[in-house]
């Protein structure tokens, strides 16, 4: 017996706005069930002595501490800018955003 009916796939275009012909109805209702079988099988070979993970293998923070390090100075940044306004990057305006 399948998981998820015609009617069932209708409803849920139905819900989403979605207009889908007997064609489509039929197509989606197969694939969706396909779907809700394979997390079923997932269900069944979960044990319970295994934790919920993330990624299949241990992961560890791979990011470096912060340091402090010489850098750019504004005017160095800027240097090569078409056009600055308050020590920043001056951009066009878009979207019709106010000054």
């Amino acid at each position: 017996m399948s998981a998820i009916t015609r009617d069932e796939v209708a409803h849920l275009a139905r819900l989403s706005r979605l207009a889908l012909s007997d064609d489509e109805l039929d197509h989606y209702a197969a694939q969706l069930d396909a779907i809700i079988v394979a997390v079923a099988k997932v269900s069944e070979i979960a044990a319970e002595d295994v934790p919920p993970s993330s990624h299949a293998l241990p992961i560890t923070n791979v990011y470096r501490p912060d340091q402090v390090r010489p850098s750019l100075t504004p005017q160095q940044a800027l240097s090569g800018a078409p056009a600055v306004e308050d020590d920043r990057f001056r951009v066009p305006r878009i979207l019709g955003e106010e000054a």
